[in-house]
């Protein structure tokens, strides 16, 4: 096991200690971190992901900003300003928020189209342009947004292109009664500030490293055909079933390939491989491909979910 791995390692148990009862989401954000991707959060209030972010970032040698999403918000609000300053006649770029390297986007389906628009397009192109310039942003860079699933009113739900950018859509739930128990009494330690095992900063270069060993991690040509195939049944599901395909208005895009390809790799590196088995590719594909599939009309009217086309198509695609 390499250095980076081990670290890794140790930065998994310490955030599963200090975010009792939400493993995947810690999982599925050091996927993010380590496939240089972005996260979508969808859970109700109180499930710890503001304190998530804020524990991820303390982990590492970087800084973190938290934007809380609102209807009144601007792209400026976001990206930053050229601000005028009339001692000497001239414009002075002030950066925005978006210029951390952990971002924090609360509630972004609260935010109109316009600002929506801003933050996912520098989650795309790793820039902000104001006027004529263009500033590059953080080399580290992670956004996690999250949206409430519960109150829809005054909100502007996500176009489906705009979601495709996020590399991961999470859904988490309520804790169960054993971690119930175990919030409960972190809570009281907190409050009681009683001292806390101290970890050690992961440093970016160690970020980058741990990269570059995930880009190194091995897959198999079947596996590898094994994902297109999985991919090509989301676009053209009649090829296994032909009930399915009344199911599906548009699959998959190129950039669920590429997700699952990588994500994949991050997965079986975080459990100590350094090859990627089926059972990695099938922890992380719900994640990677709910966003990405749009129903149709007949699959809403019948109950089905986006999940629940997956796991049909788990059942049909065969494994090499």
């Amino acid at each position: 096991m390499s250095e980076a791995q081990n670290r890794f390692l140790q930065l998994s148990s310490f955030m599963n200690a200090e975010i009792i009862g939400q493993e995947a989401l810690v999982e599925r954000m050091l996927i993010s971190l380590l496939s240089d991707g972005h996260l979508l959060v969808e859970g109700a209030p109180g499930l710890a992901k503001t304190k998530a972010i804020k524990k991820l970032a303390s982990a590492i040698e970087c800084d973190s900003h938290r934007i809380q999403f609102t209807p009144d918000l601007l792209p400026a609000d976001i990206t930053g300003s050229d601000v005028y300053r009339p001692e000497n006649g001239t414009f002075v770029f002030q950066k925005g928020p978006i210029f951390h390297n952990l971002i924090l986007a609360d509630e972004i389906n609260r935010a109109p189209a316009k600002v929506q628009s801003a933050l996912l397009e520098a989650m795309g192109e790793r820039q902000v342009t104001v006027g004529a310039t263009t500033y590059i942003l953080p080399e580290l860079f992670l956004v996690m947004a999250t949206q409430n699933p519960i109150e829809h009113e005054g909100t502007y739900p996500l176009p489906e292109a705009q979601l495709d950018r996020f590399l991961m859509f999470v859904k988490i739930g309520h804790p169960n009664v054993e971690s119930e128990r175990k919030i409960l009494h972190l809570v009281r330690n907190e409050a009681a500030q009683k001292p806390k095992p101290f970890f050690e900063k992961i440093s970016q270069n160690m970020v980058k490293e741990a990269r570059r060993e995930v880009l190194n991690v091995h897959l198999s040509p079947e596996l590898e055909e094994y994902m297109v195939q999985f991919i090509m049944a989301t676009r053209e599901p009649a090829a296994y079933n032909a009930e399915l395909a009344s199911y599906v208005e548009y699959g998959a895009s190129p950039r669920g390939t590429l997700a699952l390809d990588i994500c994949s790799k991050a997965c079986a590196w975080l459990r100590g491989k350094d090859y990627v088995m089926p059972e990695h590719i099938h922890a992380v594909i719900h994640d990677v491909l709910r966003h990405r599939i749009l129903l149709s009309y007949e699959a809403e009217a019948k109950g089905i979910t986006p999940d629940a086309l997956i796991d049909l198509l788990l059942k049909e695609v065969p494994l090499p």
